[in-house]
């Protein structure tokens, strides 16, 4: 008879929990392998006649069962690979009560990019989340199941050793050094991490009694001291939000040349992409610094929200990820107003609603049947839907009960694990509020609102409908409803209002104080809703844009193109408010506007209309550079600094405007002639997209050099994107070469892949070889599952209909279990974007016609 353990979806059984594990690790670093053993303290619910736990690719070379005072024998050991365990038969019951499981285990570093893995010259880490720990020790690998660990580990003498908790002591075993580490808290198995090799601190600052560091390469030390000093102001306030002291002993943070994703929040050990950490700030750009505060705050918020309080199982992943990137702006935004961070969180919360308006979406709280559809779940519905809503439920309840109602839960869940409706139970004791019923609708449906909005005198009629980008999808749209909180803002009688309305049906008229001369239905942009405005409404709008708030000025133009989308607006009307917007000054504004008209450049408009839309967006822009000019002024404002890389990426990537290719040009090589004045840290990405585009071979060979001996992660990673994106047919062909050699970064590779696939020139030549390749090229990534997913999404790039075709066609014939849902959201998207090309490619020609 088949055993459970042989079907995938297998769970292990919660009658034998783990209460403590206590192991030791010898890492061979030259050799690429692993051994060790482990100790399990057990607590059995019930008498068990066999054990189950997770091992994957380990060799198990011994296990014994002590309990009740006795050796229990283990008749077998037998692994069962669909579900990743290893079953140990008993030769007699091991009574219910204590027992400890002991094993010896042995294993190869991972090829990849998960489990132990090397992640540079001399050093290797592990990746765990979401269920690799596996991978490395026999363990019971799931959320669920926390206890505290106690490591030691064996290394070559001279690396350094780094784990979650404190080094208690050190021995000197002849050829190997062995750490020590104390006792930690409680942990999931997905939170244990090590690092081990060649990576360097500058000392330890202390906060509030926390030893906290920042470690990187020895070439790289000289850039980790802002990622230091991010962490240093974002653990107390972090603390004193949660009145819940930092638990973990330590911190550590380390840049690893290689790793999957952006960071991993292991507790008391954060490690993270380079790009993410390590900086200099007299050369980052203020995207740059915002990204590394952001992702940094980010992984400390889950040092509470995942690591104190930790999820129970991965349908839940979103209690982790979504508080964090709420958090994250939250503590940004206190520490540094200026940046104006929500704008940011704004964009990832765009991104998601364009997710979201997919059928193939998903809730935010998804079925997970097992870790493949864990390893799916990490997306924008997660993390920025997620986030997006947290912020309007705390906007709906205030802030002040929304975090007492945050602290309840931190206190009685302490060290433990649980469910979303425990957060809801804590805030709506904290509020008095209705949370369950607000909270649930939105995070238990797929999806989101439309909200038309109309005026009938001093009312105002609403109606709500689920939102698809699909115009097929909208005409069946099932009748689904929010409990939507709304704030309207008015101008009527030359005062300003703002009402709060809690749409609870799929339509109300809501009586104002006068006849509003112009309305925002998304007052903020802090809403998780579209909004389609009556004629009259628009028309005062776009008549009186500087009304509305940055933030609401881009979600109107968010609103107004994804109505163009699924058919329900015209791209004439939105080209119209395109060109409203002549005028504006706010760099995020300016931000929303180059991004919809690359859109347009790259996806809509037909060869014979290029011209007339480069002419459109110089003189949309040309204006705006001359404002502001290519050299800052002395102590100039970060927003005309980000005003002026707006304009001068509309003019050089979207308008090609020759003069200013040419300036870009100039003032690179001037900066790579160590001349750092000519080139404002803010243009140096910008300048180096616009120079590849055009750039010979000579060019293209001081990028691949320059990518070679950069130690600046941010500025590698430029040079490397940049020799997909040369447009001289050889050298789009060398680009595609490159990628496929191995040279690339594996960590790295997918998002090569998209730009090559957003080249025009290097699009269809790099179609053909990804599929003549693809094998090879999957069983590379293979053991970096996130980088699989983003490679059949970097798909969503492809233009015309035949690239559909053949897209569908391919991954039907090559269907990739691990990005099922990459798979179906990438084709849905691709398949709405060809038909809005088909759709509006005409209209778009004529309304530039018209304007000459």
């Amino acid at each position: 008879m088949p055993h459970p353990t042989d079907d995938r979806t297998f769970r292990l059984p919660t009658s034998v929990r783990p209460t403590a594990y206590d192991a030791s690790l010898s890492v061979d670093l030259d050799g690429r392998r692993f051994s060790g053993t482990i100790r399990i303290a057990v607590a059995l619910a019930a008498p068990a006649e066999e054990l189950v736990l997770h091992a994957a690719g380990l060799a198990v070379e011994r296990a014994s069962v002590r309990a009740a005072g006795r050796d229990l024998p283990v008749a077998e050991v037998r692994a069962a690979p669909a579900s990743e365990t290893i079953v140990l038969r008993l030769g007699a019951a091991a009574p219910a009560g204590p027992a400890s499981l002991e094993l010896s285990f042995s294993g190869p570093m991972s090829p990849g990019l998960r489990g132990l893995y090397l992640a540079g010259s001399g050093l290797a880490a592990t990746q765990f989340e979401s269920a690799d720990a596996r991978r490395v020790f026999p363990c019971f690998d799931e959320p669920g199941f926390k206890a505290p660990w106690r490591l030691a580990v064996d290394a070559p003498k001279g690396a350094v050793v780094l784990s979650n908790g404190v080094p208690a002591r050190e021995e000197d075993r002849g050829a190997v050094r062995r750490v020590v580490f104390a006792e930690t808290p409680p942990l999931p198995t997905y939170l244990v991490a090590l690092v081990v090799g060649r990576v360097e601190s500058l000392p330890a600052v202390e906060v509030r009694g926390i030893p906290v560091r920042t470690w990187a390469s020895p070439e790289k030390l000289a850039l980790t001291g802002f990622g230091q000093a991010v962490a240093v102001e974002a653990l107390p306030r972090l603390e004193d939000y949660f009145a819940v002291p930092y638990a973990f002993g330590k911190l550590d943070q380390v840049g690893l040349p290689e790793f999957e994703a952006g960071a991993m929040e292991n507790a008391g050990l954060v490690t993270f992409r380079e790009t993410a950490l390590l900086l200099d700030p007299a050369t980052a750009s203020l995207g740059q610094q915002k990204r590394v505060a952001e992702v940094v705050t980010h992984e400390l918020a889950h040092q509470w929200f995942g690591n104190w309080v930790t999820m129970t199982w991965w349908d839940d992943l979103w209690l982790n990820e979504a508080f964090a990137t709420w958090m994250a702006a939250k503590i940004v935004d206190a520490w540094k107003p200026a940046w104006r961070v929500w704008l940011d969180f704004d964009q990832g919360k765009a991104a998601a609603m364009r997710l979201d308006a997919l059928r193939s979406t998903h809730p935010i709280h998804a079925e997970v049947k097992d870790v493949a559809d864990a390893g799916e779940a990490f997306d924008l519905i997660t993390y920025e839907k997620g986030g997006a809503v947290l912020r309007m439920i705390e906007g709906y309840l205030g802030e002040e009960p929304f975090r007492d109602g945050l602290r309840r839960y931190m206190r009685r869940h302490a060290r433990a694990n649980a469910v979303a409706d425990d957060l809801w139970a804590a805030l709506a004791e904290a509020s008095r509020q209705p949370v369950v019923e607000l909270a649930n609708a939105w995070l238990r449906e797929p999806g989101y609102p439309l909200v038309r909005v109309s005026r009938a005198g001093a009312a105002l009629r609403l109606e709500q409908r689920r939102f698809f980008s699909d115009p097929a999808a909208a005409t069946g749209a099932d009748a689904a409803t929010w409990p939507v909180p709304m704030v309207l803002r008015y101008r009527t009688g030359g005062r300003e209002v703002e009402q709060r309305v809690l749409l609870r049906d799929a339509s109300a008229e809501v009586a104002l104080e006068g006849e509003p001369e112009i309305l925002c239905a998304n007052a903020g942009a802090t809403g998780f809703y579209r909004v389609a405005y009556d004629a009259g409404l628009l028309a005062a709008l776009n008549a009186d844009l500087p009304a509305l708030s940055p933030a609401e000025r881009v979600a109107l133009l968010q609103d107004e193109w994804a109505l163009v989308r699924a058919g329900e607006a015209e791209m004439a009307a939105f080209l119209d408010l395109c060109a409203a917007l002549g005028g504006e000054e706010d760099y995020a504004v300016l931000d929303e506007l180059v991004a919809r008209l690359a859109t347009i450049e790259h996806r809509i408009v037909e060869d014979g209309d290029r011209p007339a839309l480069q002419a459109f967006v110089a003189r949309l822009f040309q204006p705006q550079l001359e404002a502001v000019g290519w050299d800052p002024a002395p102590g100039e404002p970060d927003p005309v600094r980000l005003r002026r890389a707006a304009a001068v990426r509309a003019l050089g990537l979207v308008a090609r405007d020759p003069e200013v290719r040419a300036e870009a040009r100039a003032r690179l090589d001037l900066w790579l002639a160590r001349e750092r004045a000519a080139l404002e840290p803010n243009l140096h990405e910008v300048a180096v997209g616009v120079v590849a585009r055009e750039g010979d071979a000579a060019r293209f060979e001081a990028f691949r050099s320059l990518f070679r001996g950069e130690t600046d992660p941010a500025f590698r990673r430029r040079y490397l994107l940049a020799l997909a994106g040369f447009e001289e047919p050889a050298l789009a062909l060398r680009g595609i070469e490159l990628c496929l050699s191995g040279e690339v970064p594996l960590q790295d590779v997918a998002s090569f892949v998209g730009a090559l696939l957003g080249n025009r020139v290097a699009r269809d030549p790099a179609w053909i070889r990804l599929r003549a390749d693809w094998a090879p090229l999957l069983e590379r990534v293979r053991g970096a599952p996130m980088l699989l997913r983003r490679i059949v999404e970097s798909m969503g790039a492809l233009v015309e209909r035949r690239h559909l075709q053949e897209a569908e066609t391919f991954l039907s014939e090559h269907p990739v279990d691990e990005a099922r849902q990459a798979i179906a959201q990438t084709l849905e998207r691709l398949r709405q974007d060809v038909e809005l090309r088909e759709r509006t490619r005409a209209s778009v020609g004529g309304w530039l016609a018209a304007r000459g």
